[in-house]
């Protein structure tokens, strides 16, 4: 046989080695695909991530979503006849699933990963109705079997799932407050709950101090959580927590304080204010002599629109003789008035890092 004819049967037998392993092989996989098709599902595992401390749903919850329909439960079904795609879909159904992804693996068995949601704010409408809201400002109901330990807000103005214009923004601020909050030890500790006034503006009571914070509108949370931080250790350190009823934050680099007085103010004069000056730019700390007395002319600056009456017309000056006997008047005491105390910034920076201890 000459060598060309040897070499030519040689590859003839090679190409036809392989062509018969390739089919071998794709009969063994076509084998083992029918076989799994035809096979029987033996169960379903469920696993759950998100807060390790608060599981708002079970595994038998979502077991129980499956399993409750006999259409749609796989268990003794073959593996050729189970919807994945369906079953997903009756899984993220659940308010409380975030992602549901299922699989059956190799033993037969379906597969359940879900993603459950995870609260931020607690919210209580105006006709007392309650659910959660999360971080993608979407609706969660009240869970029987967990409380979420999250900022709580009353006051809102509408039960209704379709929200208006003005409704999605206070929602929008109200899921800005609580990340914030949530992610701040010291605020998380301090925030007791926030109420909702008819402005749609929010009102902090604090769990130390007898005060109301206006807070205003929910946003530019964090530059008005760092103001109120610099006054609470420059302001209310030294004067004491309980000196004033409201602490308001919402002015432009200013904290405006209303006094608790002894007495009832009288009526029309409403209480007197303080004004707290907090340099943000430059992130100006309350100077050590910070509580000073106003001066006159600004005290009537400030208040004369309430307070000072219409001075009187001086009387007309008499000529008095010099005599051995007068004495030299004393002069007339001016008019005594409230002080106001003026918190004025210095160079000293402020912590404003998010973890803080209790002033």
């Amino acid at each position: 046989m000459q060598p060309k004819t040897r070499k030519a049967l040689k590859r003839m037998g090679t190409a036809l080695l392989w062509m018969a392993v390739l089919v071998g092989f794709v009969v063994l996989v076509s084998a083992a695909v029918k076989v799994k098709d035809t096979t029987q599902c033996k169960g379903i595992v469920v696993k759950l991530s998100g807060d390790d401390e608060n599981f708002f749903i079970e595994e038998k919850d979502i077991k129980a979503l499956i399993v409750k329909n006999k259409d749609l439960n796989p268990i003794g079904k073959p593996v050729s006849s189970i919807n994945i795609a369906t079953l997903e879909k009756v899984v993220a159904q659940d308010p409380w699933v975030k992602q549901a992804d299922l699989f059956i693996d190799n033993n037969r068995v379906l597969n359940i990963k879900v993603v459950q949601r995870e609260p931020v704010a607690r919210v209580f409408t105006t006709t007392g109705n309650s659910f959660y809201l999360d971080a993608q400002r979407d609706r969660i109901p009240v869970s029987e079997r967990y409380t979420a330990r999250v900022p709580v807000f009353t006051g809102f103005p509408t039960d209704a799932p379709q929200l208006q214009t003005a409704d999605s923004a206070l929602t929008a601020g109200i899921v800005d407050f609580s990340t914030y909050v949530l992610n701040d030890p010291f605020w998380m500790a301090q925030v007791e709950q926030v109420n909702i006034n008819g402005e749609r503006k929010f009102e902090i009571t604090p769990k130390l101090g007898d005060h109301i914070i206006d807070f205003g509108e929910g946003t530019d949370v964090e530059k008005k959580f760092t103001k109120l931080l610099a006054f609470y250790k420059e302001g209310l350190s030294r004067v004491g927590w309980n000196n004033y009823t409201r602490i308001n934050v919402a002015f432009e680099n200013e904290v405006v304080c209303t006094r608790k007085d002894g007495t009832p103010p009288p009526k029309p004069t409403p209480p007197h204010l303080d004004s707290v000056d907090v340099d943000m730019a430059g992130t100006g700390d309350i100077a050590a002599t910070a509580i000073t007395a106003a001066t006159p002319a600004k005290e009537t600056a400030r208040h004369t629109e309430h307070t000072e009456k219409p001075a009187a017309k001086p009387a007309p000056k008499k000529e008095v003789k010099p005599s051995s006997n007068n004495k030299t008047p004393k002069p007339t005491a001016k008019t005594q008035r409230t002080p106001k105390a003026v918190y004025k910034p210095a160079d000293k920076p402020i912590n404003a890092t998010k973890k803080h201890k209790t002033p």
